[in-house]
């Protein structure tokens, strides 16, 4: 972690406080999350979805409303990740969790020929995954880190490779009607993630 001066402590805390204020609102115009909802955050990782996992673990603690947080993480088998890092941390702050092994990795790299996308079929696998650990863990609503830059990038792939327009909506209910999937961070933007991140340890 750099040593921040004054004023980048300053600008740190003013980028955390409209981070946390975009993901309230985004709460609250989608109605994303309800009294007594059992969250399942759904972490890879990376730098969104710890920030995702920090801001609902901020709301939890002064919203008005009670609802449970629970992390997940999908191991899919990749090569060279650090399986290690998560239960760590997870443990370190005392947020419950679970981690899921599931060789998807292999099956996309079978299924999709060399030098082809991997996107969607990865995402269709590890989308079924997480419906089934929902279901047994009896989350109410999936917590996936998704941000407005994703959902743009998403939108104009679907635009240009499958002719029709379409993208992640900020909450979704699965085909079955037994899921809800909400983006509570549709509006925050990548940048700020990776200033975030910086100054984190």
């Amino acid at each position: 972690m750099e040593i921040m001066s004054r004023k980048e402590q300053y600008d740190v805390k003013k980028l955390h406080k409209r981070l946390r204020r975009l993901v309230g609102a985004a709460i609250a115009d989608f109605n994303m999350i309800e009294a007594g909802d059992r969250v399942m955050v759904c972490l890879s990782g990376g730098k969104d979805s710890y920030a995702l996992l920090d801001i609902l673990r901020n709301l939890q603690a002064h919203a008005p409303l009670k609802f449970e947080l629970i992390a997940v993480n999908l191991d899919q088998k990749q090569p060279g990740f650090p399986e290690h890092v998560l239960p760590q941390y997870l443990t370190a702050i005392d947020m419950p969790f679970r981690i899921v092994e599931q060789d998807t990795y292999s099956v996309v790299k079978r299924v999709i020929a060399e030098g082809k996308t991997t996107c969607s079929l990865c995402s269709r696998l590890r989308r079924g995954v997480l419906y089934r650990v929902a279901t047994e863990l009896g989350a109410t609503k999936i917590a996936l880190g998704h941000h407005r830059d994703d959902i743009l990038e998403t939108l104009f792939l679907i635009l240009f490779y499958g002719v029709k327009l379409k993208t992640m909506p900020p909450k979704l209910v699965s085909d079955d009607g037994r899921h809800i999937v909400i983006r509570q961070l549709s509006s925050c933007k990548d940048k700020d993630f990776a200033t975030s991140a910086k100054y984190e340890d």
